[in-house]
């Protein structure tokens, strides 16, 4: 990882309305997204902050649900995008899973699969649809 990327844990509630700005630019005002869909499982999940160059780039979240552990809401801002930003995110949030994840999983956009095929995610199952943009069921494969 770059040493102009720090991607960390949200530290505190300023960090956190942080993470949400960006998902709120990134999801809400460029994507379309409804918010309504946007804000669920907040407090449930675990949150990250990307910085590039001290100023905030990116954000993620995972959480734990019945079927194992999802990483979401993988956002980096436009500016930063093709920086580095999102490859930092992804390997942080796998980093800080606990030891006995071992069904981890997401909902990648397909112009976003390339980058979690990267860090060893592989699709499976149907193109679906969530919030409006199309998707494809990825399952971390790689030995942590």
């Amino acid at each position: 990882m770059s040493e102009v990327i720090e991607v960390r844990k949200t530290a505190d509630a300023a960090e956190l309305e942080t993470v949400f700005a960006i998902r709120r630019k990134v999801f809400v005002e460029e994507q379309n997204c409804p918010p309504e869909l946007e804000w669920e499982f907040e407090d449930e999940s675990t949150h990250f902050l990307a910085r590039y160059e001290g100023e905030p780039a990116g954000a993620a979240r995972w959480r734990q649900t019945d079927k194992g552990y999802k990483l979401e809401r993988f956002a980096v801002l436009k500016e930063y995008r093709g920086k580095g930003v999102g490859p930092a995110l992804v390997e942080a949030v796998l980093q800080d899973l606990p030891k006995e994840a071992s069904y981890i999983y997401l909902h990648a956009q397909v112009q976003a699969m390339n980058l979690y095929a990267k860090a060893g995610f592989k699709a499976q199952g149907e193109l679906f649809e969530e919030a409006g943009i199309q998707h494809y069921k990825m399952v971390f494969g790689r030995t942590r």
